[in-house]
């Protein structure tokens, strides 16, 4: 019986073995390898569009901030409201 047990043990750890080294053999192929970096490359050009877009929205809001506090977005006078100054002088008989 305890022949069979040990027995039993020794192909189980065997089988087992062999799995983990296959997985880690089929991990370091070149293709295997090349997918990964593939994923890992894709992965930063997902994150620095993430980032970009961020940085847009928010130069967008502080543009926005900007634009309240010095009132660039306020309408313009119409030309009742707009007095001109006069020419005087030598200049002002050429019109």
């Amino acid at each position: 019986m305890r022949r069979l047990f040990w027995l039993t043990m020794g192909i189980t750890i065997g089988v087992l073995v062999v799995r983990k080294l296959s997985q880690t053999a089929e991990k370091l192929t070149p293709q295997s390898l090349a997918g990964n970096l593939a994923d890992g490359l894709r992965e930063l050009a997902e994150a620095i569009g993430d980032f970009g877009a961020d940085v847009r929205a928010a130069a967008a809001v502080r543009e926005d901030e900007l634009r309240a506090g010095t009132g660039l977005d306020a309408p313009l006078p119409d030309n009742s409201q707009v007095a001109l100054p006069t020419r005087r002088g030598a200049h002002a008989a050429d019109s």
